[in-house]
């Protein structure tokens, strides 16, 4: 006891005057030289890789921006300081978020697929802050070339906005599949008399510029079918008439691109019973995503949630009758 509280006495009697040092030496510390150093600037990931199974996922950033909301973009049936007050209490900016953009490449040993091409040069983000695919895709080893499948979850400008740049196809290689009730949907004249300027009508001119020039490449999916192996279409109609998630498993291990069924990582989740403004079924939305989070929940599915903060990957729980997600950390190391 003596020898310990010694040696405890002597170690606050040496740091006590290590402290005092600076006063001893010259009264203060001496000033910093005057120089100016530059910001670097924030920095965000390219992408992120992982194994599934004997699956190799990397989930790329096609940018992302600030942008208003989340309300009215969830929520819009709501009064806006409500989901302002959901943001406060989440310790979030009030009406201020920055959505993911995140489309996901598969590589199953066999075929490397991509999942949804991000915004292009027309998206609903402008470049420079999103339209980055090709760009992120080579930061993560992959050129437009090695792209043997592109898959969508649905024709929104966000989704097929990087699959044509400037007439072209980016990935020369590849074939396309998109769900046919979507591919119908969207090849009616109908959809070009949406008021101009709205994301109906964008959509609607992209999709001529865009999937008609694919359309001998094109498969036409219905629920069920797979893309590859292991990579399988799942219904998730009412944010557009044919909207798909795709499920994917390899050697038991499973993970659900969901496409949008979610908006906001919290506002989506705690009230899948709110409208959100670009569904284009209200209803159907709603009913989609409670059934969508529920199996999610239940089954412990991990997930890729489009516009979730990148790299945009969760679990679902239950938080009494709604949701919470629950950003992935270490679950896929290893």
């Amino acid at each position: 006891m003596f020898e310990t509280d010694f040696t405890r006495r002597r170690l606050i009697a040496v740091s006590a005057a290590a402290l005092a040092a600076p006063a001893v030496l010259g009264g203060s510390i001496a000033p910093a030289r005057a120089r100016s150093v530059a910001f670097m600037g924030a920095s965000e990931p390219p992408f992120r890789r992982f194994r599934l199974g004997a699956f190799e996922v990397t989930v790329v950033s096609d940018g992302g921006a600030m942008v208003d909301g989340p309300w009215p973009i969830v929520g819009e049936d709501r009064p806006k300081e409500e989901v302002e007050q959901l943001m406060r209490d989440s310790l979030l900016p009030e009406s201020r978020f920055q959505p993911g953009f995140s489309p996901i490449v598969i590589n199953t040993g066999r075929e490397i697929v991509l999942i949804d091409t991000g915004n292009g040069a027309d998206g609903f983000v402008p470049r420079p802050a999103a339209g980055r695919i090709v760009e992120s895709l080579r930061a993560a080893g992959f050129s437009p070339d090695d792209i043997d499948v592109v898959a969508f979850t649905h024709c929104h400008v966000d989704h097929i906005g990087g699959a044509i740049e400037d007439g072209q196809a980016v990935f020369p290689n590849a074939r396309y599949a998109v769900g046919d009730v979507e591919y119908a949907f969207w090849s009616k004249d109908e959809r070009l008399a949406a008021p101009v300027g709205g994301n109906e009508n964008k959509s609607a001119q992209l999709f001529r510029r865009t999937m008609p020039l694919l359309a001998d490449r094109t498969t036409f999916l219905k629920e069920g079918d797979d893309i590859a192996p292991g990579v399988t279409a799942v219904a998730a109609y009412g944010h557009t008439p044919g909207h798909f998630a795709y499920h994917l498993e390899s050697e038991g291990k499973r993970l659900l691109a969901w496409g949008d069924c979610a908006h906001h990582e919290v506002a989506s989740l705690a009230h899948p019973e709110w409208s959100a403004f670009f569904d284009m079924d209200k209803e159907q939305g709603k009913a989609t995503r409670k059934r969508i989070y529920d199996m999610a929940a239940t089954e412990r599915v991990p997930v890729l949630g489009y516009h979730t903060s990148f790299p945009s990957l969760g679990m679902v729980e239950r938080s009494g009758a709604a949701y919470r997600w629950l950003p992935v950390t270490y679950q896929f190391a290893g």
